[in-house]
């Protein structure tokens, strides 16, 4: 029994010291022993084997499911009035008259909506080109050969048995880090030692925390990186997103205190760090919000705020509406865009489907995270132009950067129902078009 004992305490030991002196200090000094790099290699190399084997089973195999398409309604790319143009055109009304064939728009619209939604589509995981060898992606991969199963048997063993065991002990470590760092910077007096140890101890955590779960991120345009006194704004795929962008730099997060865990990490947070935490009764009054967020900006010295205008998550195709509140605080606008790559594992955090935990363990015991972030030069508010407009502009430009698309809808839609402004505006639409068809009609009569 005792030899036992003494067995497990070596491996203990050998396991600690690989840990800590060839993975947590290189990632705690931003440095790479080009581990991740090699791995993420084998990966992209296994991973192309794979889909070219998938394929030729497929020719072998004409029976097996080929994928579905990520869309399956070609949408007409026109406008209300020109579509109802084409309805009109083949009869000879006057003017502004009611046409029954203008019921045969909003009819097509809402099928189109019922078949092939273009908002709920965004609340699912991403549709792969291949199978990546995952069990929890291969729906609609269902060719399996003799070496695919083997390779996959492989996998599973890798991920579970050596690598989710080593990023839950990087987790622990970073996390602590963070708690027992940020507290003991918190007794120190307000000064600028204080700052520069609490940006180290913050900077040192998320790098551990990224490297527990073997993130390879690039970035882009750091020229353009969120300066002290801005607001850097930016698509949400996943809670991870923090950690992604806090591994380049400092942030003062925002959001609503929590309980258990999460609220002891913000309680050590942010008695280092000026985050702005909300009680779940100020979230709902905008004005105070506002006025806080507005107090932080104004202080030039304190770090840039970072907040994700969508409100919720979306699954890492899309950008939806930015609500206006961001832009209404003023001061300058440092968009970001981030863009995960799917084929080594899924981002995005379905919060209706998974809650925080299982998410994690998800991403946890996938292959890896590779992700894109560019940092776009940054924005104001222009002359003449309103907080919707101005959040609109940064949107589609974080959409046409990361490959995104760039959707009008409310993410919020994602819980809850349709807004009757919504509704109101398509009945604008159509009453302006009958009103300035009218108009055409009475001058070419008169």
């Amino acid at each position: 029994m005792d030899d036992l004992w003494c067995v497990a305490a070596g491996v203990f030991q050998v396991w600690m010291f690989v840990v800590v002196f060839f993975i947590m200090l290189p990632a705690m000094f931003g440095l790479s022993l080009g581990v991740t790099g090699v791995y993420i290699q084998i990966l992209v190399r296994i991973l192309e084997w794979a889909t070219l084997r998938i394929q030729r089973g497929r020719q072998q195999q004409p029976s097996v499911p080929v994928p579905l398409p990520n869309g399956i309604i070609e949408r007409a790319g026109g406008s209300m009035e020109e579509e109802m143009e084409q309805l009109r055109s083949s009869r000879s009304l006057a003017g502004g008259e009611f046409a029954l064939s203008d019921v045969f728009y909003f009819y097509k619209k809402g099928v189109e909506s019922i078949v092939d939604d273009q908002v709920t589509q965004r609340f699912s995981s991403e549709e792969l080109a291949s199978w990546n060898l995952l069990t929890r992606t291969n729906q609609n991969f269902r060719y399996i050969s003799l070496r695919l199963t083997v390779i996959w048997g492989l996998g599973v063993f890798v991920r579970y048995c050596v690598l989710f065991p080593l990023r839950i002990t990087l987790a622990i470590i970073g996390l602590s880090w963070l708690v027992i760092g940020t507290t003991l910077v918190g007794f120190l007096p307000e000064s600028s030692v204080k700052n520069w140890l609490s940006e180290l101890v913050h900077l040192t955590c998320y790098r551990i925390c990224a490297r527990g779960l073997s993130a390879t991120i690039h970035y882009h345009n750091k020229e353009n990186k969120p300066q002290k006194g801005g607001i850097c704004v930016a698509n949400h795929t996943t809670p991870i997103d923090v950690v992604i962008l806090a591994n380049d730099g400092c942030y003062a997060m925002v959001g609503q205190i929590h309980g258990g865990l999460m609220g002891v990490i913000q309680r050590s947070m942010v008695r280092s760090c000026p985050h702005v935490w909300f009680e779940r009764s100020e979230m709902k009054d905008r004005h105070t919000v506002t006025s806080r967020l507005r107090a932080h900006v104004t202080a030039k010295t304190k770090l840039p705020i970072l907040i994700f205008p969508e409100g919720t998550c979306i699954n890492n195709t899309s950008v939806m509406m930015f609500k206006k509140g961001s832009f209404e605080i003023g001061g300058t606008i440092y968009p970001v865009a981030i863009k995960y790559d799917p084929r080594f594992g899924d981002a995005f955090w379905n919060s209706s489907k998974y809650n925080m935990v299982s998410y994690l363990l998800r991403m946890m015991t996938s292959w890896a995270i590779v992700v894109n972030v560019w940092y776009l030069p940054p924005m104001t508010i222009q002359d003449g132009e309103d907080a919707a407009q101005f959040a609109n502009r940064v949107k589609s430009a974080i959409a046409e950067q990361g490959g995104l698309l760039d959707l009008a809808w409310d993410g919020g839609l994602k819980r809850g129902k349709v807004k009757d402004s919504f509704k109101e505006e398509q009945q604008k639409m159509y009453s302006n078009k009958r009103i300035s068809l009218q108009h055409e009609a009475d001058y070419f009569h008169s």
